[in-house]
C-alpha cells in the first residue's frame, strides 16, 4: 500500500470546498466514502457504524443524483428540506446528514485518542470516543448495541501494521482528524443555525 490507508482521505480533502468556501455535495460525501478502508480495519466493532455512514451517504447520495446542480452545495439540500417542512423526518436528507457527522465525530475523536494516548488498548479508545461523540444521542438500545460492539475493536498492534503501508500511520492520523474535523465542525454550525443538530435517535 502507497502511503497509509488515510491517504486518499487526506488527498480528498482538498477538494470538499469550492472557491468560495462552501462545501460541495459530491466531493464531501466522496471524501466519507475514503473512510470505508480505514472502518473495516476495525473489523467487527465498526459493523454498525460503518452500516450508518453507508446508508446515509446513499441518501444523501440519490438527492444530489436526482438533481446534481441544484444540489452541487452540500446545505442546499437541508435549506430545500427545512422550505418543505420535511426535515425533521427520520428519512430526510438533513436526519442523513447529521448522524453522518456524528458518526464522522466519532472516527475523528477515534483517531485523536489513538495519537494522543499510544499507551491505550483499542477498546479503550473506542469507549472514550463513543461517550464523547454518538452516546448522548442514541437511545438505551442503540447504545448497548453500540457499547457490545465496540467491545470487539481488534489489537492495536495489529490496527496500527494493516493501516500503516509505507507511511507514518500517526502522522496521518493526526493531520486526518486536525483537517477533517473543522468540515464537521462547519456541518454542526449549520445545522443548528437551522435548528437541526440536537435531533436525537428515534
Amino acid at each position: 500500500m502507497e502511503g497509509t490507508v488515510f491517504t486518499p482521505c487526506l488527498e480528498g480533502m482538498k477538494h470538499v470546498k469550492s472557491e468560495q468556501g462552501e462545501m460541495l455535495t459530491k466531493p464531501f460525501l466522496d471524501l466519507c466514502k475514503t473512510l470505508f478502508p480505514v472502518i473495516d480495519k476495525f473489523g467487527a466493532a465498526m459493523t454498525i457504524v460503518k452500516a450508518d455512514i453507508g446508508g446515509n451517504i446513499s441518501r444523501l447520495e440519490k438527492n444530489y443524483l436526482s438533481d446534481p446542480d441544484k444540489y452541487k452545495y452540500l446545505y442546499t439540500i437541508v435549506q430545500g428540506e427545512i422550505e418543505s417542512e420535511t426535515a425533521k423526518g427520520s428519512s430526510s436528507c438533513t436526519n442523513g446528514l447529521l448522524w453522518l457527522t456524528r458518526a464522522m465525530d466519532f472516527v475523528v475523536e477515534l483517531c485523536r485518542n489513538l495519537v494522543a494516548h499510544q499507551d491505550w488498548s483499542m477498546s479503550q479508545a473506542c469507549g472514550d470516543s463513543y461517550q464523547k461523540t454518538l452516546k448522548k444521542w442514541h437511545g438505551w438500545l442503540a447504545s448497548s448495541t453500540s457499547s457490545m460492539g465496540l467491545k470487539l475493536a481488534p489489537d492495536r498492534k495489529k490496527f496500527v501494521e494493516v493501516t500503516a503501508g509505507s507511511g507514518d500511520i500517526y502522522a496521518d492520523m493526526e493531520r486526518f482528524y486536525s483537517e477533517f474535523g473543522p468540515f464537521l465542525q462547519e456541518n454542526h454550525k449549520f445545522l443548528a443555525s437551522v435548528g437541526m443538530d440536537d435531533m436525537e435517535a428515534s
